[in-house]
Parts: C-alpha cells; sequence; structure tokens
C-alpha cells in the first residue's frame, strides 16, 4: 500500500468518535434513518478539523459591557460542492458549523462495466474564484469522480479547494492526490482496496443507496 502520510496534503483520521461512527456506518443492520444521521454527524467532525486553516480577520463588536475587536471568518463565504448523490449526505453537516455557507452540484455518475465517471450537472456559486470550496463525496472508490468534479471547478475559476470524503481506496486516494496535488484531502478512513467491480473493501456498501433508502 501507497505510503500517504509523507504528503502533507492528505489527512486521514484517527479521532476516536469518527472510527466509532464508520463502524456503524459499515454495519449492514444499520438503517437508512441512522446511517443518514452518522454520515451527517462524521462530516461535521472532519469539517471541523479541515477549516482549522480558515483566516480571521478582527471586527468589532459591541458586547453588553463594552466595545472590543473580535475574529470573523475573512473572506467570501466558503462553498459546499457536494457530488451528487451520496455528497448530498455530507452538506447538512458542513452547514452546522458554516450556515451562510454557498452550496453547489456537480452530477455524475459511474457507468456499471468501464466505472467511468460521466457528467450531467454542474452548477457552481458566483464568483468561485474567491471562495474555499469543499467537494463532498462519502466514498472515494477510483478516483474518477473527485477528479472530474475537482476538474470542472477549476476549469471555471475555483482556485482554493478541499475533497472531503469518509472512506477511500488507496487506488483512489492515489490517483487523486496526483492529478490534484494542490488539494487538500480529508479521509476518515483508508480502506484495503478495490475490488474487480471497483467496490471498496471492506467499505459500506453503496452510500447513495444507503443515505436514501433505494436500491
Amino acid at each position: 500500500m501507497t505510503d500517504f502520510s509523507k504528503n502533507k496534503n492528505i489527512q486521514i483520521f484517527d479521532h476516536p468518535l469518527i472510527q466509532h461512527k464508520i463502524t456503524r456506518l459499515r454495519d449492514k443492520s444499520t438503517g437508512t434513518a441512522e446511517f443518514r444521521k452518522l454520515i451527517n454527524e462524521i462530516a461535521m467532525l472532519m469539517g471541523y478539523e479541515a477549516l482549522r486553516d480558515l483566516e480571521l480577520e478582527d471586527i468589532e463588536v459591541e458586547t453588553p459591557i463594552e466595545k472590543c475587536k473580535s475574529p470573523k471568518i475573512k473572506g467570501k463565504k466558503q462553498a459546499i460542492v457536494p457530488i451528487l448523490r451520496a455528497g448530498l449526505g455530507m452538506t447538512d453537516g458542513l452547514l452546522n458549523l458554516l450556515p451562510t455557507a454557498k452550496v453547489g452540484h456537480i452530477g455524475l455518475y459511474r457507468d456499471e462495466n468501464t466505472h467511468k465517471p460521466h457528467s450531467y450537472y454542474c452548477k457552481l456559486p458566483n464568483p468561485i474564484d474567491k471562495r474555499i470550496i469543499i467537494v463532498t463525496d462519502p466514498m472515494l472508490a477510483t478516483g474518477g469522480s473527485a477528479i472530474d468534479a475537482i476538474k470542472f471547478i477549476k476549469e471555471r475559476g475555483g482556485k482554493k479547494i478541499k475533497f472531503m470524503c469518509i472512506i477511500a481506496a488507496p487506488e483512489g486516494l492515489k490517483a487523486l492526490s496526483e492529478a490534484h496535488p494542490d488539494v487538500q484531502i480529508y479521509v476518515g478512513h483508508l480502506d484495503r482496496e478495490l475490488n474487480e467491480d471497483a467496490y471498496i473493501c471492506p467499505g459500506l456498501g453503496d452510500a447513495g443507496d444507503r443515505i436514501f433508502g433505494t436500491k
């Protein structure tokens, strides 16, 4: 397996709360409502750390006691861009941290035979070039969808991009980090491998189906 520890743009989480919740996600007996709640909670926990480098600026506020200088987040509102459809499951968790963030959407689906991603929708907040952009997808398998989604964002002027996934395969993480070495990547857990059908093992099944209760 590739050693990702030397790549400063990749963070693989080891927080006990995140790992505990991922174990519940993996369990095939975990129902839709709990699965959806866990995705939300994990995204919020990961987002807390992924947003540690947000810039601050001091503004003047008046407390019940006196006026003072106090920090606020600097710059344009952040953009959260889920890769449809499973990435939507992580959006609310991040909006709990960034309630004024703008939300874009990128629609991609994977060809069942070639495993290659195909795009059908892209709508981003404007202007995108001044924002910190957080791209979300619970699963990073081959990396194809994430690579293409980030490429679309860059083509439209996006520069400061972070990618968040809950489960990643080594193959996908390697492909994404090589295709976009400037993007910060945050991973809840690095799994063992992809199988011959390009599913992550041990994985957690189809995240989109489990979030939305479809088959």
